[in-house]
């Protein structure tokens, strides 16, 4: 697509549908996050949000990703929060009357404490089926197509919170299960227990962490790749200059890898992917996406916006041609020694229990 032009919807949408994993849930290659309608990138109004999810609708998008802590999650920063929950009844309005034509993953484990002043990880299966109860009525659903345990509780062995996911699946509640940031030795011992459908981890050409070890597990146990921040929180687009700064209350503000002394450095591998897009006639967003997608695994990014044109955007990029040698080229091009700082600060890292 020509830089600037408009596609058809039927033409940005595209035709070609991923499984998730071991469900017969099928979608379209690139999804939907929602988390920044909620939280974490600066104010966000309701009202667009909803026209954005519509957009996408009638576009063809059909994965949309929540969580039920978006909306809650910065109370971390000490910023305002929109209240857990939010997030999910946001989506939830804006899928009344259209449900049917959307795949939904949501999450839980993160929880706020009874003082609602900080995030506790909470993995017990006594907590698994309310709090999947809890999503189903915010939701406006019946089930649950794709249900992520969001971060592992360090105090609840991994076979336990999964035994009570699985009995969701028997129940009906849920179609799949799905987990986030855990290791291959964790996520071995999870599909051991009820197959697995998908891993949501934070992957793109700015962080790859998940190479070595996940990614070849994942093909191994057939699990699909949901990479999150796909496009490295806006890193990737060419919208960030060395010296763009952010607002108290935009997660990237106490990011490591968009300090001052990280910033101008990280986007320096973004210039040759920019030049490859301009010969391309795309955008350096959409070619950051096509090469995911030319990844030799299942994967389905989900890049997040508030903004209708940047869904359209994003994929379009289901139509960029690339091939093995530009993938790999752009794999050179990023090379994860030239990447500065941490994906998460201290007090969100402490969350990981992943191999990134």
């Amino acid at each position: 697509m020509t830089q600037g032009a408009e596609a058809a919807p039927s033409e940005v949408a595209g035709s070609a549908r991923v499984r998730l994993g071991h469900s017969d849930l099928t979608v379209r290659p690139i999804g939907l996050g929602c988390m920044g309608m909620s939280q974490s990138y600066g104010p966000a109004d309701d009202d667009d949000s909803i026209a954005t999810i519509h957009a996408a609708l009638d576009l063809g998008v059909d994965f949309f990703d929540t969580s039920d802590i978006y909306g809650a999650a910065d109370v971390t920063a000490g910023v305002p929060i929109r209240g857990f929950g939010h997030n999910e009844r946001l989506l939830g309005r804006a899928l009344a009357g259209r449900p049917e034509k959307a795949v939904v993953a949501t999450k839980f484990a993160a929880r706020l404490d009874p003082d609602q002043t900080r995030v506790l990880i909470d993995g017990h299966p006594d907590y698994v089926g309310p709090a999947c109860d809890a999503s189903l009525r915010r939701l406006g659903l019946d089930v649950i197509d794709l249900y992520f345990y969001s971060r592992l509780d360090p105090n609840v062995p991994i076979e336990d919170t999964v035994g009570a996911m699985a009995q969701l699946v028997t129940a009906g509640k849920i179609r799949a299960i799905g987990l986030c940031e855990m290791t291959a030795d964790t996520l071995r011992q999870a599909h051991a227990v009820h197959a697995i459908s998908a891993l949501q981890s934070e992957y793109s050409l700015w962080e790859r962490g998940l190479e070595a070890r996940i990614l070849p597990l994942c093909r191994e146990l057939g699990i699909t790749l949901v990479p999150y921040s796909p496009l490295g929180r806006s890193a990737l687009t060419g919208a960030l200059a060395g010296t763009t700064s952010f607002a108290t209350g935009d997660f990237r503000a106490a990011n490591p890898r968009f300090s001052p002394e990280n910033l101008s450095r990280n986007l320096e591998p973004v210039q040759a992917l920019q030049a490859l897009a301009d010969a391309k006639q795309c955008r350096p967003g959409q070619l950051a996406l096509a090469w995911l997608l030319a990844q030799p695994h299942d994967v389905v990014p989900i890049p997040g916006t508030k903004r209708s044109r940047y869904v359209e955007e994003n994929i379009a990029a289901t139509n960029v041609p690339i091939s093995i040698d530009e993938a790999a080229y752009l794999a050179q091009v990023f090379d994860p020694d030239r990447i500065f700082g941490a994906r998460y600060a201290p007090v969100h890292a402490a969350r990981l229990a992943s191999e990134s």
